[in-house]
């Protein structure tokens, strides 16, 4: 598959309005009503969702065996990534749900922006990549403005909201799991969907055990003939979906760090959202905090775009197993 950057950003920028409204629906769901349970079914409704385009990718290559290559694609380190970002994926669910409601929705769109911060880290140290000074220097303004909301406007430790540090762990997993799959998705022939599909499977499937360990399996049952819960968790669970499968394309033609930095007015929508839907008030350390991470976001986008521009020759790359366009 040739990289497209322009088609890269274009995925992105699509991700942008829903990711600005999702921390309003994770929070619509009925008052009492348990997070983890409604991390269960909205991820149920999230591989819904996915299913017809799965099966409309079986369909349209059933002579290449589409069941079988997402078999193989699934086996040895493959398989194991499956598992492990799979749990990462339930658990980060599970986090974004708990996170909007204790540390509300602005603070929590605010904190997801550190996505980008943890995959520079980890494409350092995992891939390699190096990064110019340039993107260091918005790197180390985004982590001060991070600090800034944490501890809400202050700088000092005995101000820290835990429950928005507790948010941060939702783009750390974040950024683990996309650059595990990111490999995943360049060297099998499993598609965007195919990949989705199986990390449903999975992440439900451990949200699922641990609600009946810890949760109330009940309450579980109850939740899914309860109009209004299963409305929230229908509109929550595909609108979460449709932006998974378009920040898997947007991966296949950026990195990791410039498709989530295209995401920056993700929590100006929050906020608007907050203040017109919820009645919300903005605090001024979330407005300094958003305007300094906005700043270094972008210059992200200037740095890395720059060099993603200039980092592969002009001419198309030769196609190689995992480089050929899916269907």
């Amino acid at each position: 598959m040739d990289r497209s950057p322009r088609t890269g950003i274009g995925f992105a920028l699509l991700c942008l309005g829903i990711l600005g409204a999702l921390p309003i629906l994770a929070n619509a769901r009925p008052a009492g009503s348990a997070g983890l349970t409604f991390a269960v079914w909205l991820t149920f409704w999230q591989l819904v969702a996915s299913l017809p385009l799965f099966g409309a990718e079986i369909l349209r290559a059933r002579s290449a065996d589409p069941l079988g290559r997402l078999v193989q694609a699934c086996r040895g380190r493959s398989g194991l990534i499956a598992l492990v970002t799979g749990a990462m994926f339930g658990g980060s669910t599970y986090m974004y749900v708990v996170a909007a409601e204790r540390a509300g929705p602005v603070s929590l769109a605010i904190a997801l922006q550190a996505y980008p911060v943890f995959a520079t880290l980890v494409e350092r140290l995992f891939l390699g990549k190096r990064k110019s000074g340039a993107e260091l220097f918005f790197t180390a303004l985004m982590i001060a403005a991070l600090v800034y909301l944490t501890t809400e406007g202050t700088f000092r430790v005995a101000d820290i909201s835990w429950w928005t540090v507790f948010a941060l762990g939702i783009p750390l997993l974040w950024s683990v799991a996309h650059i595990m799959l990111k490999r995943v998705l360049e060297t099998t022939p499993a598609t965007p969907n195919q990949v989705t599909v199986s990390r449903l499977v999975v992440s439900g499937g451990c949200l699922l055990v641990l609600a009946m360990v810890i949760g109330d399996g009940a309450g579980l049952l109850a939740a899914g003939i309860d109009p209004s819960f299963q409305r929230a968790a229908i509109v929550m669970g595909v609108a979460y979906y449709l932006e998974l499968i378009l920040w898997f394309h947007a991966m296949r033609h950026i990195d990791v760090s410039l498709a989530s930095s295209v995401t920056v007015p993700a929590p100006a929508v929050t906020m608007l959202l907050a203040v017109l839907v919820l009645g919300d008030s903005l605090q001024t350390y979330q407005l300094l905090a958003m305007a300094l991470i906005a700043a270094g976001m972008y210059g992200l986008v200037l740095t890395g775009g720059r060099g993603e521009r200039t980092s592969e020759p002009p001419t198309a790359r030769p196609e190689r197993p995992g480089n050929r366009p899916r269907a």
